[in-house]
Protein backbone atom coordinates (compact mmCIF):
# COMPACT_ATOMS: atom_id res chain seq x y z
CA UNK A 1 0.00 0.00 0.00
CA UNK A 2 1.11 3.16 -0.82
CA UNK A 3 1.82 5.99 1.85
CA UNK A 4 3.94 8.85 0.53
CA UNK A 5 3.36 10.20 -2.85
CA UNK A 6 6.95 10.14 -3.62
CA UNK A 7 6.83 6.37 -4.07
CA UNK A 8 5.02 7.26 -7.69
CA UNK A 9 7.46 9.45 -8.96
CA UNK A 10 10.74 6.72 -7.56
CA UNK A 11 9.01 4.00 -9.32
CA UNK A 12 8.58 5.75 -12.43
CA UNK A 13 12.17 7.09 -12.68
CA UNK A 14 13.48 4.06 -12.26
CA UNK A 15 11.52 2.42 -15.09
CA UNK A 16 11.41 5.56 -17.72
CA UNK A 17 14.43 7.85 -16.39
CA UNK A 18 14.96 9.33 -19.98
CA UNK A 19 11.27 10.05 -20.50
CA UNK A 20 9.53 13.74 -20.46
CA UNK A 21 8.00 14.38 -17.57
CA UNK A 22 7.09 18.11 -17.54
CA UNK A 23 7.98 20.53 -20.04
CA UNK A 24 6.65 23.84 -20.99
CA UNK A 25 7.43 23.78 -24.74
CA UNK A 26 10.99 24.98 -24.83
CA UNK A 27 12.30 23.58 -21.19
CA UNK A 28 11.68 19.90 -19.75
CA UNK A 29 12.47 17.70 -16.94
CA UNK A 30 12.87 13.66 -17.44
CA UNK A 31 11.66 11.87 -14.92
CA UNK A 32 14.68 11.22 -13.79
CA UNK A 33 16.10 14.71 -13.84
CA UNK A 34 13.04 15.52 -11.55
CA UNK A 35 13.82 12.90 -9.01
CA UNK A 36 17.63 14.41 -8.77
CA UNK A 37 15.77 18.11 -8.36
CA UNK A 38 14.03 17.25 -5.99
CA UNK A 39 16.19 14.73 -3.82
CA UNK A 40 18.89 17.43 -4.25
CA UNK A 41 16.91 20.15 -3.02
CA UNK A 42 15.17 17.84 -0.21
CA UNK A 43 18.34 17.64 0.93
CA UNK A 44 19.24 21.26 1.19
CA UNK A 45 15.87 21.93 3.04
CA UNK A 46 16.63 19.26 5.44
CA UNK A 47 20.22 19.90 6.06
CA UNK A 48 18.72 23.54 7.29
CA UNK A 49 16.67 21.76 9.98
CA UNK A 50 13.63 22.54 8.78
CA UNK A 51 10.91 19.49 9.20
CA UNK A 52 6.70 19.24 9.03
CA UNK A 53 6.53 22.95 8.14
CA UNK A 54 5.20 25.03 5.17
CA UNK A 55 8.22 25.65 2.61
CA UNK A 56 6.66 28.74 0.13
CA UNK A 57 7.06 28.47 -3.53
CA UNK A 58 7.57 31.15 -5.13
CA UNK A 59 8.19 30.69 -8.61
CA UNK A 60 7.18 31.44 -12.50
CA UNK A 61 5.23 28.28 -14.34
CA UNK A 62 7.88 26.68 -15.32
CA UNK A 63 9.08 22.33 -15.04
CA UNK A 64 11.22 23.76 -12.38
CA UNK A 65 8.38 24.39 -9.90
CA UNK A 66 8.24 21.02 -9.47
CA UNK A 67 11.42 20.01 -8.79
CA UNK A 68 10.87 22.60 -5.54
CA UNK A 69 7.23 21.23 -4.74
CA UNK A 70 8.94 17.32 -4.45
CA UNK A 71 12.12 18.88 -2.69
CA UNK A 72 9.61 20.11 -0.10
CA UNK A 73 8.10 16.69 0.12
CA UNK A 74 11.29 14.82 0.49
CA UNK A 75 12.51 17.15 3.20
CA UNK A 76 9.39 16.46 5.06
CA UNK A 77 7.87 19.48 4.99
CA UNK A 78 4.67 21.06 2.64
CA UNK A 79 5.09 22.97 -0.26
CA UNK A 80 2.71 26.02 -0.57
CA UNK A 81 2.66 27.52 -4.09
CA UNK A 82 1.85 31.08 -4.71
CA UNK A 83 0.47 32.91 -7.43
CA UNK A 84 3.71 35.38 -8.36
CA UNK A 85 1.31 37.53 -10.41
CA UNK A 86 -1.05 38.85 -7.12
CA UNK A 87 -1.01 42.04 -5.94
CA UNK A 88 1.84 42.98 -3.28
CA UNK A 89 -0.76 43.44 -0.45
CA UNK A 90 -2.57 40.24 -1.33
CA UNK A 91 0.98 38.44 -1.25
CA UNK A 92 1.85 39.51 2.32
CA UNK A 93 -1.00 38.76 3.63
CA UNK A 94 -0.93 35.19 2.23
CA UNK A 95 2.69 35.46 4.07
CA UNK A 96 1.39 36.23 7.32
CA UNK A 97 -1.00 34.06 7.50
CA UNK A 98 1.46 31.17 6.44
CA UNK A 99 4.09 32.35 8.65
CA UNK A 100 6.71 30.44 6.60
CA UNK A 101 10.50 29.97 7.57
CA UNK A 102 11.91 29.42 4.13
CA UNK A 103 10.53 30.43 0.50
CA UNK A 104 12.23 28.42 -2.80
CA UNK A 105 12.29 31.27 -5.41
CA UNK A 106 13.61 31.76 -9.28
CA UNK A 107 15.94 34.56 -9.83
CA UNK A 108 12.97 36.35 -11.61
CA UNK A 109 11.15 36.50 -7.75
CA UNK A 110 14.00 36.06 -5.74
CA UNK A 111 14.07 40.06 -4.58
CA UNK A 112 10.15 39.86 -4.31
CA UNK A 113 10.13 36.55 -1.84
CA UNK A 114 13.16 38.48 0.31
CA UNK A 115 11.15 41.77 1.04
CA UNK A 116 8.38 39.41 2.29
CA UNK A 117 9.38 39.41 5.97
CA UNK A 118 11.98 36.83 8.23
CA UNK A 119 12.20 33.89 6.41
CA UNK A 120 15.11 31.58 4.50
CA UNK A 121 14.86 32.65 0.74
CA UNK A 122 16.88 30.09 -1.40
CA UNK A 123 17.23 29.92 -5.00
CA UNK A 124 16.10 26.58 -6.81
CA UNK A 125 19.07 26.96 -9.48
CA UNK A 126 21.08 26.92 -6.10
CA UNK A 127 19.56 24.13 -4.31
CA UNK A 128 18.67 21.65 -6.95
CA UNK A 129 22.69 20.92 -7.55
CA UNK A 130 23.24 20.17 -3.80
CA UNK A 131 25.06 17.07 -3.50
CA UNK A 132 21.78 14.67 -2.07
CA UNK A 133 21.97 12.95 1.63
CA UNK A 134 20.29 9.45 0.97
CA UNK A 135 20.89 8.83 4.62
CA UNK A 136 19.07 11.97 5.93
CA UNK A 137 16.24 10.94 3.05
CA UNK A 138 15.73 7.68 4.37
CA UNK A 139 15.32 8.72 7.67
CA UNK A 140 12.92 11.19 6.62
CA UNK A 141 11.14 8.63 5.52
CA UNK A 142 10.95 6.55 8.24
CA UNK A 143 9.07 8.92 10.26
CA UNK A 144 6.53 10.01 7.76
CA UNK A 145 2.96 8.94 7.64
CA UNK A 146 0.18 9.26 5.52
CA UNK A 147 -1.53 11.89 7.24
CA UNK A 148 1.15 14.08 7.09
CA UNK A 149 0.07 17.60 4.84
CA UNK A 150 2.35 17.62 1.51
CA UNK A 151 0.45 21.13 0.32
CA UNK A 152 -1.02 24.26 1.29
CA UNK A 153 -3.34 25.99 -1.53
CA UNK A 154 -5.08 29.20 -0.88
CA UNK A 155 -8.82 29.23 -1.86
CA UNK A 156 -10.69 32.32 -0.97
CA UNK A 157 -10.29 34.36 -4.38
CA UNK A 158 -9.55 37.76 -5.05
CA UNK A 159 -10.58 39.66 -1.95
CA UNK A 160 -10.49 38.61 2.04
CA UNK A 161 -8.35 36.83 3.97
CA UNK A 162 -6.50 34.20 2.70
CA UNK A 163 -7.65 30.21 3.84
CA UNK A 164 -4.75 28.04 3.20
CA UNK A 165 -6.50 24.25 2.61
CA UNK A 166 -3.77 21.81 3.76
CA UNK A 167 -3.84 17.93 2.38
CA UNK A 168 -2.21 14.97 3.05
CA UNK A 169 -0.69 11.88 1.47
CA UNK A 170 -3.33 10.16 1.78
CA UNK A 171 -6.04 11.98 0.51
CA UNK A 172 -3.97 12.92 -2.73
CA UNK A 173 -2.92 9.07 -3.55
CA UNK A 174 -6.79 8.07 -2.86
CA UNK A 175 -7.31 10.44 -4.75
CA UNK A 176 -5.05 10.11 -8.07
CA UNK A 177 -6.11 6.14 -7.74
CA UNK A 178 -9.67 7.21 -8.52
CA UNK A 179 -9.33 10.41 -11.19
CA UNK A 180 -7.08 7.35 -13.17
CA UNK A 181 -9.55 4.52 -12.54
CA UNK A 182 -12.68 7.33 -13.41
CA UNK A 183 -11.11 8.39 -16.48
CA UNK A 184 -9.30 5.42 -18.07
CA UNK A 185 -5.77 6.96 -18.07
CA UNK A 186 -2.50 5.79 -19.09
CA UNK A 187 1.01 5.92 -19.57
CA UNK A 188 0.19 7.04 -23.35
CA UNK A 189 -1.51 10.22 -22.18
CA UNK A 190 0.16 13.44 -23.30
CA UNK A 191 -1.67 16.43 -20.62
CA UNK A 192 -1.74 19.77 -21.71
CA UNK A 193 -2.13 21.61 -18.49
CA UNK A 194 -4.26 24.98 -18.56
CA UNK A 195 -4.61 25.35 -14.74
CA UNK A 196 -2.04 27.35 -12.73
CA UNK A 197 0.63 25.63 -10.48
CA UNK A 198 -0.40 27.48 -7.05
CA UNK A 199 -4.13 25.41 -7.24
CA UNK A 200 -5.03 22.20 -6.61
CA UNK A 201 -6.50 21.53 -9.91
CA UNK A 202 -3.24 20.11 -11.31
CA UNK A 203 -2.98 17.25 -9.59
CA UNK A 204 -5.08 15.64 -11.84
CA UNK A 205 -2.21 16.03 -14.31
CA UNK A 206 0.92 16.08 -12.13
CA UNK A 207 0.06 12.95 -10.22
CA UNK A 208 -1.52 11.33 -13.02
CA UNK A 209 2.02 11.77 -15.14
CA UNK A 210 3.68 10.38 -11.88
CA UNK A 211 1.90 7.18 -11.32
CA UNK A 212 1.95 5.96 -15.18
CA UNK A 213 4.90 7.77 -16.43
CA UNK A 214 2.80 10.13 -18.60
CA UNK A 215 3.93 13.75 -20.10
CA UNK A 216 2.39 16.74 -18.90
CA UNK A 217 3.07 20.30 -21.08
CA UNK A 218 2.57 23.38 -19.23
CA UNK A 219 0.44 25.31 -21.78
CA UNK A 220 1.84 29.20 -21.49
CA UNK A 221 -0.64 31.37 -20.05
CA UNK A 222 -1.03 33.91 -22.77
CA UNK A 223 -2.14 31.48 -25.51
CA UNK A 224 -5.06 31.06 -23.77
CA UNK A 225 -5.83 34.64 -25.23
CA UNK A 226 -5.62 33.42 -28.70
CA UNK A 227 -7.71 30.01 -29.42
CA UNK A 228 -6.42 29.52 -32.54
CA UNK A 229 -2.36 29.60 -31.76
CA UNK A 230 -3.53 28.18 -28.42
CA UNK A 231 -5.41 25.09 -30.75
CA UNK A 232 -1.72 24.71 -32.67
CA UNK A 233 0.17 24.30 -29.24
CA UNK A 234 -1.84 21.04 -28.48
CA UNK A 235 -1.38 19.91 -31.83
CA UNK A 236 2.19 20.63 -32.31
CA UNK A 237 2.86 18.67 -28.90
CA UNK A 238 0.04 16.28 -29.74
CA UNK A 239 -1.12 16.49 -26.45
CA UNK A 240 -4.42 13.96 -25.95
CA UNK A 241 -5.74 14.72 -22.49
CA UNK A 242 -6.43 17.76 -21.38
CA UNK A 243 -8.45 18.37 -17.66
CA UNK A 244 -9.64 22.72 -18.32
CA UNK A 245 -11.87 24.57 -16.45
CA UNK A 246 -14.89 25.23 -18.63
CA UNK A 247 -14.16 28.97 -19.34
CA UNK A 248 -10.64 28.01 -21.34
CA UNK A 249 -13.12 25.38 -23.30
CA UNK A 250 -15.32 28.22 -24.09
CA UNK A 251 -12.69 30.68 -24.99
CA UNK A 252 -12.17 28.13 -27.93
CA UNK A 253 -15.64 27.32 -29.18
CA UNK A 254 -16.96 30.45 -29.32
CA UNK A 255 -15.02 32.20 -30.96
CA UNK A 256 -15.17 30.09 -33.72
CA UNK A 257 -11.72 28.17 -33.56
CA UNK A 258 -12.80 25.30 -34.34
CA UNK A 259 -14.20 26.11 -37.49
CA UNK A 260 -10.30 27.03 -38.28
CA UNK A 261 -8.58 24.36 -36.85
CA UNK A 262 -9.47 21.37 -34.76
CA UNK A 263 -7.72 19.42 -31.93
CA UNK A 264 -6.07 16.34 -34.23
CA UNK A 265 -4.65 14.08 -31.02
CA UNK A 266 -7.20 14.90 -28.65
CA UNK A 267 -8.85 11.76 -27.26
CA UNK A 268 -10.05 12.48 -23.67
CA UNK A 269 -11.67 16.43 -22.56
CA UNK A 270 -12.61 16.60 -18.28
CA UNK A 271 -13.94 20.28 -17.53
CA UNK A 272 -15.17 20.73 -14.29
CA UNK A 273 -15.42 23.71 -11.93
CA UNK A 274 -18.24 25.47 -13.71
CA UNK A 275 -21.30 24.61 -15.52
CA UNK A 276 -21.34 23.98 -19.17
CA UNK A 277 -23.16 25.90 -21.37
CA UNK A 278 -24.63 22.96 -23.26
CA UNK A 279 -24.89 25.14 -26.66
CA UNK A 280 -20.88 25.56 -26.22
CA UNK A 281 -20.65 21.75 -24.65
CA UNK A 282 -22.27 20.74 -28.37
CA UNK A 283 -19.83 22.73 -30.55
CA UNK A 284 -16.73 20.57 -29.27
CA UNK A 285 -18.89 17.27 -29.35
CA UNK A 286 -19.98 18.49 -33.30
CA UNK A 287 -16.02 19.08 -33.82
CA UNK A 288 -14.41 16.01 -32.15
CA UNK A 289 -17.54 13.33 -32.23
CA UNK A 290 -14.75 10.35 -31.28
CA UNK A 291 -13.32 12.17 -28.04
CA UNK A 292 -14.55 10.90 -24.42
CA UNK A 293 -16.01 13.86 -22.48
CA UNK A 294 -16.11 13.71 -18.91
CA UNK A 295 -17.75 16.43 -16.53
CA UNK A 296 -15.98 16.72 -13.15
CA UNK A 297 -16.78 18.21 -9.31
CA UNK A 298 -14.92 18.72 -6.45
CA UNK A 299 -14.00 21.31 -4.08
CA UNK A 300 -10.03 21.84 -2.92
CA UNK A 301 -11.26 21.19 0.78
CA UNK A 302 -11.74 17.43 -0.52
CA UNK A 303 -8.78 17.25 -2.98
CA UNK A 304 -10.09 18.64 -5.99
CA UNK A 305 -12.40 16.50 -7.92
CA UNK A 306 -14.83 14.24 -5.99
CA UNK A 307 -17.65 12.73 -8.98
CA UNK A 308 -17.37 12.32 -12.47
CA UNK A 309 -19.81 11.98 -14.99
CA UNK A 310 -18.79 10.24 -18.64
CA UNK A 311 -21.28 12.40 -21.36
CA UNK A 312 -23.18 9.71 -23.40
CA UNK A 313 -24.52 11.08 -26.35
CA UNK A 314 -25.78 14.14 -27.19
CA UNK A 315 -27.17 16.55 -24.67
CA UNK A 316 -30.43 18.49 -25.90
CA UNK A 317 -30.24 21.97 -26.01
CA UNK A 318 -31.69 23.64 -22.64
CA UNK A 319 -30.35 20.26 -20.68
CA UNK A 320 -27.82 20.39 -18.12
CA UNK A 321 -24.92 17.72 -17.88
CA UNK A 322 -24.86 15.61 -14.62
CA UNK A 323 -22.12 16.01 -12.02
CA UNK A 324 -22.80 12.07 -12.11
CA UNK A 325 -21.70 9.74 -9.25
CA UNK A 326 -18.63 9.88 -6.73
CA UNK A 327 -15.15 8.51 -6.87
CA UNK A 328 -14.46 5.43 -5.36
CA UNK A 329 -14.29 5.59 -1.36
CA UNK A 330 -16.25 8.62 -1.53
CA UNK A 331 -19.65 9.61 0.09
CA UNK A 332 -21.84 11.99 -1.17
CA UNK A 333 -25.01 13.57 1.09
CA UNK A 334 -27.40 16.10 0.36
CA UNK A 335 -29.04 17.44 2.88
CA UNK A 336 -32.39 19.52 3.63
CA UNK A 337 -32.63 22.52 5.39
CA UNK A 338 -33.83 21.07 8.33
CA UNK A 339 -30.70 18.82 8.02
CA UNK A 340 -32.35 15.27 6.87
CA UNK A 341 -31.63 13.48 3.48
CA UNK A 342 -33.33 14.90 0.57
CA UNK A 343 -35.54 13.29 -0.86
CA UNK A 344 -35.07 11.94 -4.63
CA UNK A 345 -35.40 14.54 -6.63
CA UNK A 346 -35.83 17.76 -4.12
CA UNK A 347 -32.68 19.55 -3.93
CA UNK A 348 -30.01 19.42 -1.08
CA UNK A 349 -26.82 21.05 -0.25
CA UNK A 350 -24.13 18.93 -1.03
CA UNK A 351 -22.02 17.15 1.73
CA UNK A 352 -18.84 15.05 1.27
CA UNK A 353 -17.33 12.25 3.48
CA UNK A 354 -14.17 10.29 2.95
CA UNK A 355 -10.36 10.59 2.84
CA UNK A 356 -10.81 12.65 0.36
CA UNK A 357 -11.62 15.50 2.92
CA UNK A 358 -8.62 17.87 3.84
CA UNK A 359 -6.90 18.76 7.17
CA UNK A 360 -8.74 21.75 7.18
CA UNK A 361 -7.62 25.25 6.38
CA UNK A 362 -3.86 26.21 7.68
CA UNK A 363 -3.94 28.68 11.17
CA UNK A 364 -7.41 29.40 10.70
CA UNK A 365 -9.81 27.20 13.51
CA UNK A 366 -12.66 29.04 13.29
CA UNK A 367 -13.07 28.69 9.57
CA UNK A 368 -12.14 25.22 9.61
CA UNK A 369 -14.83 24.13 11.89
CA UNK A 370 -17.91 26.24 10.23
CA UNK A 371 -16.94 24.21 7.06
CA UNK A 372 -15.70 20.71 8.24
CA UNK A 373 -18.33 19.85 10.11
CA UNK A 374 -19.68 16.80 12.15
CA UNK A 375 -21.81 14.71 9.95
CA UNK A 376 -25.55 15.66 10.42
CA UNK A 377 -26.58 12.10 9.87
CA UNK A 378 -24.39 10.65 11.82
CA UNK A 379 -25.07 11.23 16.10
CA UNK A 380 -22.81 7.66 17.41
CA UNK A 381 -19.30 8.70 16.63
CA UNK A 382 -17.51 11.82 15.55
CA UNK A 383 -17.35 11.82 11.42
CA UNK A 384 -16.15 15.24 10.18
CA UNK A 385 -17.75 16.16 6.88
CA UNK A 386 -17.06 18.59 4.19
CA UNK A 387 -20.08 21.21 3.79
CA UNK A 388 -19.43 22.46 0.37
CA UNK A 389 -22.34 25.29 0.11
CA UNK A 390 -23.76 23.72 -3.46
CA UNK A 391 -26.98 22.54 -4.31
CA UNK A 392 -27.76 19.76 -6.23
CA UNK A 393 -30.35 16.78 -6.32
CA UNK A 394 -30.57 13.64 -7.51
CA UNK A 395 -32.13 12.70 -10.99
CA UNK A 396 -34.53 9.46 -12.11
CA UNK A 397 -31.14 8.02 -12.78
CA UNK A 398 -29.06 7.95 -9.45
CA UNK A 399 -27.08 10.86 -10.94
CA UNK A 400 -26.01 13.79 -9.67
CA UNK A 401 -26.72 17.31 -11.33
CA UNK A 402 -25.73 20.66 -9.82
CA UNK A 403 -28.31 23.04 -9.47
CA UNK A 404 -26.22 26.00 -7.71
CA UNK A 405 -24.05 27.66 -4.84
CA UNK A 406 -25.98 27.92 -1.59
CA UNK A 407 -25.31 31.61 -2.11
CA UNK A 408 -26.34 32.02 -5.56
CA UNK A 409 -30.18 31.35 -4.97
CA UNK A 410 -32.02 34.02 -4.13
CA UNK A 411 -34.90 35.51 -3.10
CA UNK A 412 -37.18 37.80 -5.73
CA UNK A 413 -40.73 39.38 -6.11
CA UNK A 414 -41.45 36.75 -3.63
CA UNK A 415 -40.37 33.83 -5.35
CA UNK A 416 -37.05 31.43 -5.03
CA UNK A 417 -34.34 31.72 -8.19
CA UNK A 418 -31.20 30.00 -9.16
CA UNK A 419 -29.54 32.80 -11.09
CA UNK A 420 -27.63 29.79 -12.84
CA UNK A 421 -31.13 28.97 -14.43
CA UNK A 422 -31.18 32.78 -15.94
CA UNK A 423 -27.56 31.83 -17.10
CA UNK A 424 -28.81 28.67 -19.02
CA UNK A 425 -31.23 30.76 -20.83
CA UNK A 426 -29.07 33.48 -21.58
CA UNK A 427 -26.51 31.08 -22.61
CA UNK A 428 -28.89 29.23 -25.32
CA UNK A 429 -29.38 32.35 -27.73
CA UNK A 430 -27.35 31.72 -30.97
CA UNK A 431 -25.21 34.80 -30.73
CA UNK A 432 -24.38 34.60 -26.61
CA UNK A 433 -21.21 32.97 -25.99
CA UNK A 434 -21.18 33.27 -22.09
CA UNK A 435 -22.89 34.92 -19.29
CA UNK A 436 -23.16 35.28 -15.72
CA UNK A 437 -25.97 36.67 -13.44
CA UNK A 438 -25.53 39.21 -10.26
CA UNK A 439 -28.27 39.90 -7.77
CA UNK A 440 -28.06 43.63 -6.49
CA UNK A 441 -29.85 42.77 -3.09
CA UNK A 442 -30.07 46.18 -1.70
CA UNK A 443 -32.00 47.45 -5.17
CA UNK A 444 -33.73 44.19 -5.68
CA UNK A 445 -33.00 44.18 -9.32
CA UNK A 446 -31.36 41.19 -11.33
CA UNK A 447 -27.93 41.71 -13.53
CA UNK A 448 -27.25 40.02 -16.35
CA UNK A 449 -23.60 40.46 -17.90
CA UNK A 450 -22.88 38.67 -21.30
CA UNK A 451 -20.22 38.07 -24.16
CA UNK A 452 -21.82 37.82 -27.57
CA UNK A 453 -23.09 39.85 -30.77
CA UNK A 454 -26.41 40.29 -30.24
CA UNK A 455 -28.01 43.62 -28.47
CA UNK A 456 -29.25 43.77 -25.10
CA UNK A 457 -32.62 44.61 -26.47
CA UNK A 458 -32.56 41.45 -28.25
CA UNK A 459 -31.55 39.36 -25.46
CA UNK A 460 -34.23 40.77 -23.19
CA UNK A 461 -36.80 39.82 -26.01
CA UNK A 462 -35.55 36.18 -26.17
CA UNK A 463 -35.20 35.55 -22.69
CA UNK A 464 -38.76 37.19 -22.00
CA UNK A 465 -40.26 34.04 -24.04
CA UNK A 466 -38.36 31.40 -22.34
CA UNK A 467 -38.51 32.88 -18.25
CA UNK A 468 -40.97 33.98 -16.14
CA UNK A 469 -41.73 37.69 -15.63
CA UNK A 470 -40.31 37.36 -12.35
CA UNK A 471 -36.90 35.69 -13.36
CA UNK A 472 -35.77 38.89 -16.08
CA UNK A 473 -32.85 40.64 -15.65
CA UNK A 474 -33.70 44.54 -14.72
CA UNK A 475 -30.49 45.23 -16.72
CA UNK A 476 -28.74 43.86 -19.35
CA UNK A 477 -24.79 44.73 -20.39
CA UNK A 478 -22.72 43.78 -22.65
CA UNK A 479 -18.87 43.25 -22.62
CA UNK A 480 -16.17 42.48 -25.18
CA UNK A 481 -15.01 39.38 -23.11
CA UNK A 482 -16.30 38.23 -19.56
CA UNK A 483 -13.49 38.33 -16.88
CA UNK A 484 -11.86 35.64 -15.95
CA UNK A 485 -10.09 34.57 -12.91
CA UNK A 486 -6.21 33.26 -12.53
CA UNK A 487 -7.40 29.49 -12.61
CA UNK A 488 -9.67 30.44 -15.63
CA UNK A 489 -12.86 30.05 -14.10
CA UNK A 490 -15.28 32.92 -14.51
CA UNK A 491 -14.32 35.95 -12.05
CA UNK A 492 -17.99 36.83 -10.87
CA UNK A 493 -16.33 39.15 -8.16
CA UNK A 494 -14.09 41.18 -10.87
CA UNK A 495 -17.90 41.61 -12.43
CA UNK A 496 -19.79 42.78 -9.03
CA UNK A 497 -16.92 45.14 -8.45
CA UNK A 498 -17.47 46.50 -12.36
CA UNK A 499 -21.29 46.70 -11.49
CA UNK A 500 -20.81 48.72 -7.75
CA UNK A 501 -18.61 51.18 -9.64
CA UNK A 502 -21.22 51.29 -12.78
CA UNK A 503 -23.78 52.24 -10.10
CA UNK A 504 -21.58 55.62 -8.58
Amino acid sequence: MLTNILEYLEATAARLPEKIAFSDGADSLTFGELQRAAKSAGSRIAAMGYRREPVMILMDRHPNVLAAFFGAVYAGCFYVPVDTEMPEKRLKATFSSLAPRMIIADRSNYDRATRLGQAEVLLLDEIRNFPPDEKLLSQIREKQIDTDPIYIVFTSGSTGVPKGVAACHRSVIDYTESFCYALGLSEDCVFGNQTPLHFDAPLKEIMTTLKYGATTYLIPKKLFMFPVPLVEYLNEHKINTICWVVSALCTISALGALDTVRPQYLKKIAFGSEVFPVKQFNIWQNALPDAEFYNLYGPTECTGMSCWYKVEGRVPEGGTIPIGRPFRNTRIMLIDEDGREAAPGEPGEIYIAGTCVTLGYYNNPQKTDEAFVQNPLNKSYHEIVYRTGDIARINERGELVFISRRDSQIKHMGHRIELGEIETAADTHDRVARSCCLYDSDNKKIILYYAGETEPGELFAYLKDNLPRYMLPSEIKRLDRLPLTSSGKLDRQALKNLYKDSEK
